[in-house]
């Protein structure tokens, strides 16, 4: 009798753990779950985003509805333009949402700000490129090519402007080298 309850006890638990480890996924498989990239999993990791995950004996991530729902939030932060320490700010609020959540709202509305000036900026260099576009309507070698002659000329160039002269001491960006 003995041996078959401890036949039975083996056989429970071997079947359990099978179960269990049938809700877990490998990192791949949230990775095709979530669209999220291996790599970028990893990074979410070690920024504790996402907690440590489980490991199997032969050393493989195992993650469970709970990392990929996490995930899935974090996913939805970045695609709302949220850096990971604003989201690992909101992470915590959500494991634990004591108080008021009136920063969360200033959050949001920061980021509109910023959007709201990146959009202006973009008007503006818009209108610079259409001024610029209507300068040749091509047909012109080089040398007699408007656009390239009021590139040539700072004057006649957006970087006259006010708004769009660098700033004293800020860098312009330098173009890429093609390789």
């Amino acid at each position: 009798m003995s041996d078959v309850s401890e036949l039975c006890q083996v056989l429970l638990a071997v079947v359990s753990k099978k179960f269990l480890r049938a809700e877990k996924m490998k990192i791949g498989d949230l990775a095709r779950k979530t669209g999220c990239k291996v790599v970028t999993i990893r990074y979410y990791e070690k920024e504790g985003l996402l907690p440590e995950p489980e490991r199997t004996e032969g050393n493989y991530r195992l993650y469970g509805k709970n990392d990929l729902e996490r995930l899935q939030f974090i996913m939805h932060c970045r695609k709302h333009g949220l850096k990971p320490d604003e989201i690992k700010k909101l992470l915590a609020f959500k494991d634990a949402p004591q108080g008021d959540c009136t920063w969360v709202s200033e959050l949001i509305n920061t980021h509109i700000k910023e959007i709201d000036a990146q959009i202006a900026s973009l008007e503006h260099l818009k209108q610079h490129l259409n001024q610029l576009r209507q300068r040749c309507a091509g047909g012109q070698s080089g040398e007699h090519c408007g656009i390239m002659h009021s590139l040539n000329n700072l004057s006649q160039c957006c970087l006259s402007c006010a708004r769009c002269s660098p700033k004293p001491g800020r860098r312009m960006k330098q173009p890429q080298q093609a390789e």
